[in-house]
Order: C-alpha cells, then sequence, then structure tokens
C-alpha cells in the first residue's frame, strides 16, 4: 500500500512539475539554472518559484555574505554550532554518530533559512598532502560509504538537501581548477565512485556537487560520462546536480549535459555559462530548449522534496541552530574521534589527584581553528581549545601553566588567485571582495603571486628560526618542573586549507626539534597533536604516549580533556594510513601529485593501505588503528555461505580488562589465487562495540556477494568469481585476530 501511495504521490509531482515546465519562459528558465547570487539561483517571483538558497559547509553553516560580492554581512546572528570535521568523523568508525551529525548540520542550515548544505565531503584521501583531506572521510570507499549514507538521510530530515562533493576524483588542491586526471576505469569505479552511487542510491541525496578537476580530459562539471552515463543512466538518479563555485568553463558542453545549476565566485550572473551565453545558443538553434527543460525539471524536482513548492510547503521543517542538544551530540563524537596511537608504561590517563601542577606546551593547545581552511569555516558560537578544556576539567585545584613552545607567524587574510575570498578583514572598500576573471591566464601576474608566496615563506622561515630559541628555553624550563607534562601542537588551517596542499608531511614551526628535546627532559611528556592529516614523527619510538585529534569542533577541549584524564576511555581508529614518511607514499614515489595540469593515477587501486600492503611497507601507524585504556580479546570465528554468495560472520569480542571502552572490529576480505589483479585485502565491514570491564559480546555480521566483486571492465559491470577467500577479523588492518576461509560457488 504504501508503494502505491509513494509510487501516486511522484506522479502527481510529476504532472506539476510539467505544468510549471509549460508555463515557464526560456528567459524564467535560465534563471533558474544559474546564481542570482554568490549563494543562491534565480527566482521566478510570477509562478512563486522561490531561489535555492545555498551554503558552505561540512563543518557548519558558514557566515552570511552579501548578494554580489564576497563581503560579510556584518552581524553576530550568524553564529552557529562548529562540528567536527569529516575526518574526526570518520575516526568515530560510528554510523549513529555521522546521522546525528547530519543531523545538526540540517537543522541548523534550515534554521539559518537554507536550502541546500554543500555536504558531505567524500573524496578520497590518496595523497596525504592534500590541503582538503581534513575535509574528507577516509582513503577506503567501505568506510565511506558507511558513514556517508546516514549523515545525508540525518541531513534531509530537516528538510534540506544535502550536496555531496565532489563528484568525482578531487584529489588535490593544487591547479584544481584545471588539472586533468588520467583514471582507468576499474580503479574509478572500485575506488572514487562507489560512496557516490551509495549517497544517491542508498541515502538518496537530493543534491550532488560536480567538482573542479578533469577526469580523462573533461571537465567533471561537463562530463558526458560521469554525469550522463553514469549518474543518471547507470545509476537512476533524478536529483539536482550544482557546479562547485567556477567549475563551469564551456556553456555548450555544460548545457548538453547533466549540470543543472551553474555556480561561480564572480558578481557577474547574467555573463554566467548558462546565463546569457546559452540564451545566444538557444536563440540560434545550436542548444535545444528542451535542454534547459530536462535542469529546471531537475530543480523543481528537488524543490518538492524539500517542500520549497508543491501541496506541502506550509509543512517544512523550521529547523534550529544553537539548539544545547546539538552541542552534547557534537561532544559525543569529539570525545569518540581521539585516537589514541601509543600509550607505553600505561601513561595515559593521568590521574588529576596525583596533579598539583600541569604544563601546557604548544601553541595548538590555545588555537581556535573554526575560522580558517577555505570554504569549511564558519563564526562558531563558541570554541573550546585544549588548554580551555583541560582548564575548565582541572579547576582551580591543579596549577596549569602554558608556554607556546614554538612560535607560528601571523599571516594576513588575503584574497587568493583563483579561490574565492576566505575572510575579508583587511577591506577598505567595496570592490576589493570582487576577483578578476581570466587571472589565472594571466602568466605574468601567476609568476608575481608565486614569488610573492616563496618569498614570504622564506621570511616566516627566518622568523620561526629567529624566535624559537627563547620559546624553547621557556617551555623546557617549565617541563622540568611541573608533575606532568602535555604537548599540544600539530598542524593549523595555514596547511589544512583549500585551494593549497602541503608542501611535506613534516611539522610546521620546527616542533620536530622541541619535541625531541622536551622528551630529553621529560621522557614521560604526553605528546598530542590537532590537525587534519598525516604528518611524520621521526621522535616517535622516545614517546611513551601519543593522542591524535583532528578538527573535533566546539567541544575539542572538553573531549581532549576528558580522555587525557580517562574519564573517556579513548575508541577512535584511524580512517587513513600514516605513513612513517612521505617518501613511502605511492604518491611520492611515481611523482604524480601536486602538478597542475596533467597526473596520471597510475597506481590504481593501490591506494592507501592497499599499497603498503602489496609493497610490505611498515606505516608508522596503519589504518585502522587505535588504542584504547583496556584490551580486547577476539575469539571463535563462525562462517556460514548462505545463497552461495552470502557469508554470515558470527566471533566473540570480550573486554578483558576492568574499565568500560569500546572495540571497532574490522572485517577484511582477502582473495586466495584471483583470476586478476587485486589487492592483498579490503576492509568489507565493521562494527563498534560496546562493552564494560570483563563482558563479552557476540558479533553477527554479513558479507554479501558485492563484497567479494571486483569491476570487469569487458562487461562493465561488477561480477564476483567462484574461489576461495580468506576472511579477516581484527582492530586494525595490521592487527589481524581471526581467519577463516570460505568457498564461493
Amino acid at each position: 500500500m504504501m508503494k502505491q501511495e509513494e509510487k501516486s504521490s511522484e506522479k502527481r509531482r510529476e504532472k506539476e512539475i510539467e505544468k510549471l515546465v509549460k508555463q515557464l519562459t526560456l528567459e524564467e528558465k535560465l534563471t533558474m539554472i544559474h546564481g542570482a547570487a554568490l549563494f543562491a539561483s534565480g527566482a521566478v517571483e510570477r509562478l512563486e518559484i522561490p531561489a535555492i538558497v545555498t551554503s558552505d559547509g561540512p563543518m557548519g553553516v558558514r557566515a552570511e555574505f552579501m548578494d554580489d560580492r564576497w563581503i560579510p554581512a556584518g552581524n553576530n546572528a550568524d553564529m552557529v554550532s562548529y562540528l567536527p570535521s569529516n575526518s574526526a568523523l570518520a575516526s568515530t568508525w560510528n554510523p549513529a554518530l555521522a546521522h546525528d551529525m547530519g543531523y545538526v548540520l540540517g537543522t541548523e542550515a534550515r534554521g539559518r533559512g537554507k536550502d541546500v548544505i554543500l555536504a558531505p565531503g567524500i573524496n578520497i584521501k590518496r595523497d596525504p598532502r592534500c590541503g582538503r583531506n581534513f575535509e574528507y572521510m577516509s582513503e577506503d570507499p567501505c568506510l565511506i560509504k558507511a558513514l556517508t549514507v546516514p549523515f545525508i538521510k540525518g541531513v534531509q530530515e530537516n528538510d534540506v538537501a544535502a550536496c555531496v562533493k565532489h563528484f568525482a576524483a578531487n584529489v588535490q588542491e593544487t591547479g584544481r581548477l584545471v588539472v586533468d586526471e588520467t583514471i582507468d576505469e576499474r580503479t574509478l569505479y572500485e575506488l572514487y565512485l562507489p560512496a557516490f552511487q551509495a549517497a544517491v542510491q542508498e541515502a538518496g541525496s537530493y543534491s550532488i556537487m560536480g567538482a573542479y578537476n578533469k577526469i580523462n580530459g573533461s571537465y567533471c562539471c561537463e562530463h558526458k560520462t560521469l554525469l550522463d552515463r553514469i549518474l543518471r543512466e547507470e545509476w537512476g538518479y533524478d536529483g539536482a546536480v550544482i557546479s562547485d563555485w567556477g567549475g563551469v568553463h564551456n556553456t555548450k558542453e555544460a548545457a548538453e549535459c547533466s549540470m543543472d545549476l551553474e555556480m561561480s565566485v564572480f558578481p557577474d550572473f547574467d555573463d554566467y555559462m548558462l546565463a546569457s551565453p546559452l540564451k545566444e545558443l538557444i536563440q540560434r538553434g545550436e542548444v535545444p530548449e528542451s535542454a534547459v527543460d530536462a535542469k529546471v525539471r531537475n530543480l523543481l524536482r528537488m524543490m518538492y522534496r524539500l517542500k520549497m513548492i508543491g501541496p506541502k510547503k506550509d509543512s517544512r521543517e523550521k529547523g534550529a541552530y544553537n539548539a544545547p542538544a546539538s552541542r552534547e551530540a557534537i561532544l559525543r563524537t569529539a570525545e569518540q574521534s581521539m585516537v589514541l596511537l601509543k600509550n607505553e608504561n600505561r601513561t595515559l590517563p593521568l590521574n588529576a589527584k596525583k596533579i598539583k601542577k600541569l604544563a601546557v606546551i604548544g601553541a595548538n593547545a590555545a588555537k581556535l581553528h573554526a575560522d580558517g581552511g577555505g570554504s569549511a569555516e564558519i563564526k562558531a558560537l563558541y570554541e573550546i581549545c585544549p588548554l580551555a578544556g583541560l582548564k575548565m576539567y582541572l579547576g582551580g585545584n591543579v596549577k596549569v601553566e602554558y608556554a607556546p613552545g614554538y612560535h607560528v607567524p601571523v599571516k594576513p587574510k588575503t584574497f587568493e588567485m583563483n579561490w574565492q575570498a576566505t575572510s575579508l578583514d583587511d577591506l577598505k572598500n567595496t570592490t576589493v571582495g570582487q576577483l578578476q576573471r581570466n587571472v589565472m591566464n594571466d602568466n605574468e601576474n601567476h609568476e608575481k603571486m608565486e614569488q610573492e608566496r616563496l618569498a614570504q615563506i622564506e621570511k616566516d622561515k627566518a622568523e620561526i628560526h629567529e624566535k624559537n630559541p627563547a620559546l624553547f628555553e621557556q617551555a623546557l624550563a617549565l617541563a622540568k618542573d611541573a608533575d606532568a607534562v602535555i604537548f599540544v601542537g600539530g598542524l593549523n588551517h595555514d596547511y589544512d586549507c583549500e585551494g593549497s596542499d602541503r608542501p611535506d608531511m613534516k611539522l610546521p614551526y620546527e616542533q620536530d626539534l622541541l619535541i625531541e628535546e622536551l622528551l630529553k627532559v621529560r621522557k614521560d611528556a604526553i605528546i598530542t597533536f590537532v590537525g587534519g592529516s598525516p604528518v611524520e614523527m621521526p621522535w616517535r619510538d622516545q614517546a611513551q604516549a601519543i593522542l591524535w585529534s583532528y578538527y573535533a569542533g566546539m567541544e575539542t577541549g572538553t573531549a581532549f580533556a576528558k580522555v587525557i584524564f580517562g574519564e573517556v576511555n579513548p575508541s577512535g581508529k584511524l580512517a587513513e594510513t600514516f605513513p612513517e614518511k612521505y617518501e613511502d607514499c605511492v604518491t611520492a614515489k611515481s611523482g604524480q601529485f601536486g602538478i597542475e595540469d596533467q597526473i596520471t593515477l597510475e597506481e590504481g587501486l593501490y591506494c592507501g593501505y592497499r599499497y603498503f600492503d602489496r609493497q610490505r611497507i611498515k606505516p608508522a601507524f596503519c589504518f585502522g588503528h587505535g588504542l584504547s585504556y583496556t584490551r580486547f580479546e577476539y575469539k571463535d570465528l563462525k562462517l556460514k555461505v548462505e545463497k552461495e554468495r552470502e557469508v554470515k560472520l558470527t566471533f566473540s569480542v570480550k573486554n578483558i580488562g576492568r574499565r568500560a571502552g569500546a572495540e571497532i572490529v574490522q572485517v577484511y576480505v582477502a582473495p586466495i589465487a584471483p583470476k586478476v589483479d587485486r589487492p592483498d585485502k579490503e576492509l568489507k565491514a565493521f562494527a563498534k562495540v560496546n562493552l564494560s570491564g570483563g563482558r563479552s559480546k557476540k558479533v553477527s555480521l554479513t558479507l554479501k556477494p558485492e563484497d567479494f566483486a571486483y569491476f570487469d571492465t569487458d562487461l562493465h559491470q561488477f561480477i564476483t568469481d567462484a574461489g576461495d577467500y580468506e576472511i579477516l577479523v581484527g582492530a586494525s588492518c595490521e592487527d589481524i585476530r581471526l581467519r577463516g576461509l570460505v568457498t564461493l560457488s
């Protein structure tokens, strides 16, 4: 009965859409398919069709800007909750929390009057230097899929469209507007597309964002294979496709493929590719008006689903922002996102009752990160840094003394050459916010800006080297005289930032030198980090305890203190490989990263742990790694093949310590004697198991036929070969606890 009602409702909706399309003039249709403001499409008031109002981004709803320039609206009514980054969310390995964070983002977007929130970011983390990795989830499509689907559903429960991005393979920021990526079909289907397919087919994402880059010679926002054949025909998608801001380059190509709404960073809205230039092509008969009709239908369909139009528009969710319940959910996510990388001699947790003087060293202890990173920036209602979190937790009976330890140059906020301004603090007049067209083609200007950038880097290095000796001395003196020492270092949004990639994988600001000296003075110093992507840790063998936090949102400091002092037992695990050194990465060996015009993903399927497995390279910390304050035992793996291709797994997990904790059990599939080249093993299932001390639990998981499949390029479909497969159950991709063999007929 429900399916019949849904089908009847869909038929009525499609009829209403057709009526509207027939009533619209060409000019009105064109108004709807391109930006009429920096974050909104054009409205058709005559037919009561509203503008589609969008907003960045994945870590919270971005501040309000003026319609025609990158100048903040100038009030404080747009302060919102600061959510954990997608990299932090992924390290929880918790689909329920993914739903919660999606719901918080959706309700805050609706509460701010938005129709589309430009999130989540689900691109594969191919290289640890990618400046936008902090916005993405993982190097593994299975984990991304498992978190993306509930996240999108959570967003859209609020009558707000998720706009899952960036479709597809946005793997670097260097030359991101022009870089052409050569990707073989199998790699595309097995690594870079599965999460997007799940987003549209399982989560029902109302919109999807085209990427800036090219794939195999075509811009993603004009890519007929991606947008027409794969997205529309193979996946049956009927939602809206929105360009990344400035991602459309050619009017005819964009008009003739499934790109529905063109957005950009410039205020010359009538000159957008899908505006006046498209009207001219239609009038000359070079593009049929039916191409515009198809785009309008997709946008109207999204509006119906959001209750912007249609019979249910009076019952649309109103949303809310800065609600206490949202902050509680953010805290839970932050607590589960922190990853204990190392903990020798049970250095952690600290006992607050035994500490009278605590030394906190490192600039990131007092650093706030919400207002940075590019389009992920927000105006946070508040943000608790680690130093504040420690002081709030300990109260007045413990003396907490802080030393920055190293110098971080203050960088003036400026406009990027080919990217929207991220801040307008230095505005002198209303024209400064306007970016110039064709600046990408101005080689002289490009060279000048590159020279200025390199000169600034050298100036910063000299400034750091000059000021650090005194800061080092102050920090070391403080450490010698304390009952406990916590170092809080890492990265910031000068490095984890849209529009540029990191120069290397090293800690900036000479932090390695400070850490080495600090561990000589205090071998029990707790080394902690806040950052968005892996860093080299050449001193890690000397450190007893290492705790990693991604940008974990407004309650970072609260969660940090609760983990340090044991009120929360850490349960996060790495959703990406932490190499020992950058030279171990496949992209370092191939040199196919960070090139502005053309790269080849010649590693194919061997991205992340798949590459480290095959080459037998031991990383500093492997995919899936994360410690707890308790220990877990795995037992009694049983495998049963059903329906010839479905495998049921059961096994038990026991908490053999006294402290309650959560274990993330991971299931990998390893083909035995495969007919084609396949990775040694691949993650195919996982579960987060909460256990009190001494308790055990039976875990049941199912591997479906597609979990054993690979993409056959000749047949152009996924196939599962008959044969033997080893099932590996472990605490990480290296720490395999149970093994079993199944045979598929």
